[in-house]
């Protein structure tokens, strides 16, 4: 009896110690991780935006800061817990998912995560569009290249604000009447009128006069058609919007892509640019009005327009790259 009662206890003793043993060496449950890359709804990425997953206890919540290029990773996620995924970034609406609920060992890929242009606050009241529209225009009219040469039409302010028919005409005309705009049409006829080259006037003061008005007015009437009248019909925005952010080939590409894309005022999406490269086009046909008739034809038209959407290709890549460290007044008022 002594001998079972002594077994039976011996027994008792080990499951103890083998159900202990169990409970601190078993493994510990597995984590789960959700990634993704946050962009706008053009695709274009977004950096520094604060990313959270949000469960049902202030314990489950995860944050995390999307990098560079636009990727984020929240860690250390509890299986079978349901989470929302919240996304903010300065100037877009905020951004929530749909449910999630994580398996254990689960990186769950959230794909589509693409934020809407916001409504724009200061740190004392909400800006309207149209508030904010004029702010813009006002501090691109100050932006000069060295302080001397216009840089009217590239916006650094990430927020988009459509343009007025008045905003656009003013900044067409305020483009056009710049002492500078006016010095390079001169500069201008000055190297024609010294290479002896298309257009062919005459040489002396009034082949001077009539290559500088040539060059001049070729100039504004580029800047009238593609800024403000065209812009003003189909309802698309003319400037050039500085990325800033992002890898070099996105910049790059954005920069290439600028002449063929512009802003629509209705929505802010991308669309083709008909405003810049019509205006090229008639641009050149007014041309054969005044030019010489040895140098009108069909190549002054198609010609001149191939040779404008290369140079605002090669002047959206110096934007993106160059200018903004030698222009003046490149900082968007808050």
């Amino acid at each position: 009896m002594k001998q079972t009662f002594a077994a039976l206890c011996l027994c008792l003793f080990a499951t103890h110690v083998f159900g202990q043993q169990q409970l601190v060496t078993g493994p510990a449950p597995r984590t789960a991780s959700i990634y993704g890359v946050v962009t706008d709804t053009d695709g274009s990425i977004i950096p520094d935006a604060t990313v959270s997953a949000e469960g049902t206890t202030a314990q489950d919540l995860r944050t995390t800061t999307s990098t560079g290029d636009g990727s984020f990773v929240l860690d250390g996620l509890s299986a079978a817990t349901t989470y929302h995924v919240a996304i903010h970034a300065k100037g877009f609406l905020d951004w929530t998912s749909q449910p999630v609920t994580l398996k254990p060992g689960e990186a769950f890929d959230l794909t589509s995560v693409k934020l809407a242009v916001g409504i724009v606050e200061t740190s004392v009241s909400a800006v309207s569009a149209e508030e904010l529209a004029v702010e813009q225009v006002k501090q691109q009219e100050k932006q000069r290249v060295f302080g001397v040469i216009p840089n009217f039409y590239v916006s650094y302010d990430p927020r988009f604000a459509p343009l007025s028919t008045k905003l656009k005409y003013q900044l067409a005309m305020r483009s056009s009447v710049d002492v500078a705009s006016i010095v390079g049409g001169a500069f201008l006829a000055g190297i024609n009128q010294a290479a002896g080259g298309a257009p062919n006037y005459r040489q002396g003061a009034k082949g001077y006069a009539q290559r500088f008005g040539a060059a001049y007015g070729g100039g504004v009437t580029t800047i009238m058609l593609g800024g403000a009248i065209l812009p003003s019909l189909l309802h698309q925005d003319p400037r050039y919007f500085y990325m800033g952010t992002g890898t070099k080939k996105q910049r790059f590409m954005h920069a290439v892509a600028a002449p063929f894309e512009a802003r629509s005022d209705r929505d802010g999406h991308w669309e083709f640019n008909y405003s810049s490269i019509g205006g090229d086009l008639i641009s050149g046909a007014l041309t054969n009005v005044y030019y010489p008739p040895q140098d009108r034809g069909p190549g002054l038209v198609f010609g001149g327009a191939a040779i404008a959407t290369g140079g605002r290709i090669v002047n959206a890549l110096a934007q993106e790259f160059i200018i903004r460290k030698v222009t003046t007044h490149n900082q968007p008022k808050d």
